[in-house]
């Protein structure tokens, strides 16, 4: 048995790829969580990081830190970093392993694990993670590409959730990356027959400006009258979320539904014919995109409509599960979904509940156990908790 610190500067009981790494990691070894609020209860060794934010004086001058190119005084200065390395002393640094999550948070792990093996779980590619901003692509980008320049190739493991992030990770800084897509949980539901005359799409996820969701809405004027649109959203901008609700307003068969918690979606949705992304290609993230909605779809045994996002894109075609529209303009979905008889979407049901065996938490978690057993044995001696002294 190892001991592992699994850090992230998330709220980790709500971070669905944190909580699947604890669950993976503490079925086999000794797990200490370090992330912001409570912990959940199963966890029995965990230590808080203060989510501070920055006044506004600090963030004014931690710009001009960052415009400057003095990114050594910029990170040091950075209050969540601060954070994290109060808590990271806290902790102490006795462990066999390191998972830390997001690329932010790498230089502070590395100098604290002091040649412990560290696991970087990047998520996204940070360098382009936002680049449609213009903040982030004369700010954050170039901060983002020096740490990944000075540090990426000092952790033990790197990984991020889809192949064409990977591929750039390592054409740009020489890295070997393993691909975790974000697969949920597997649930245990069957393939709903599609009624005749009706066909209910659902989008779910968080309401952000650049996934120009509205472009959803806007789909419905040019579906036949058999379609319905349901809209799942956690608002994380009020002004963004009136404005979809406005730009509804005239489409009656487009409803907005409460969100679930992240593991009742595909029981929610399972009653649902189709699982519906159009994500226009504003940044490289987006044009990467494999999101966990694309798996709740196929959890909840849902036909999958997207656009030509090639990640996505290349799944739906391999699995037969969806349909693939050839660019992102609205009229050409709409196309598609409108030539769809009730028989093909549930042959597509049916490809995504196969599909949804092999695309879960379970088979993602056992690929990142084998490649965590590799590591430890080739890099330290597991902890070996001291002997009692004998009777």
């Amino acid at each position: 048995m190892a001991r592992v610190a699994l850090v992230s500067l998330s709220s980790v009981v709500s971070d669905p790829r944190v909580m699947r790494q604890y669950r993976a990691l503490s079925s086999e070894h000794e797990v200490h969580v370090l992330g912001f609020g409570a912990p959940d209860p199963t966890m029995p060794h965990f230590t808080a990081i203060d989510a501070v934010q920055p006044t506004i004086f600090s963030a004014v001058r931690n710009a001009g830190r960052l415009a400057l190119r003095r990114y050594a005084s910029y990170y040091a200065r950075h209050p969540q970093i601060q954070a994290l390395e109060k808590a990271l002393a806290k902790a102490g640094n006795d462990f066999d392993l390191v998972v830390a999550n997001d690329v932010f948070l790498l230089p502070a792990v590395l100098k604290w694990a002091q040649g412990t093996p560290v696991w970087l779980d990047a998520h996204e590619y940070a360098p382009r993670e936002f680049e449609d901003r213009w903040a982030w692509r004369t700010l954050l980008g170039p901060f983002f590409h020096d740490v990944c320049a000075r540090y990426l190739s000092q952790a033990a493991a790197v990984s991020t959730v889809c192949q064409g992030l990977a591929n750039e990770y390592s054409a740009q800084y020489g890295v070997r990356v393993q691909v975790l897509p974000n697969c949920p949980d597997e649930v245990a539901l069957p393939v709903q027959p599609t009624q005749p005359g009706v066909i209910r799409l659902i989008h779910h996820g968080a309401a952000i400006p650049s996934r120009r969701i509205e472009l959803m809405i806007d789909l419905m004027d040019h579906l036949d009258e058999r379609f319905q649109l349901d809209l799942m959203l956690v608002s994380q901008d009020t002004a963004y979320m009136n404005a979809l609700r406005k730009r509804a307003a005239d489409q009656p068969r487009v409803r907005f539904v409460e969100p679930v918690p992240m593991q009742e979606i595909a029981r929610r949705t399972n009653a649902y014919d189709m699982g519906l992304f159009l994500l226009p290609p504003t940044n490289f993230n987006y044009l990467h995109a494999l999101p966990n909605k694309f798996f709740e779809f196929m959890q909840a045994r849902l036909a999958i409509a997207i656009g030509p996002s090639p990640e996505m894109r290349a799944l739906v075609e391999a699995h037969g599960c969806g349909v693939v529209s050839s660019s992102f303009q609205v009229e050409d979905l709409a196309r598609t979904l409108n030539g769809l008889e009730a028989a093909d979407i549930d042959r597509m049901k049916r490809a995504s509940d196969k599909a949804a065996q092999h695309f879960n938490a379970s088979a993602t978690s056992a690929a990142f156990m084998a490649e965590v057993s590799e590591l430890l044995a080739s890099t330290s001696v597991l902890h070996v908790p001291p002997a009692r002294p004998q009777d």
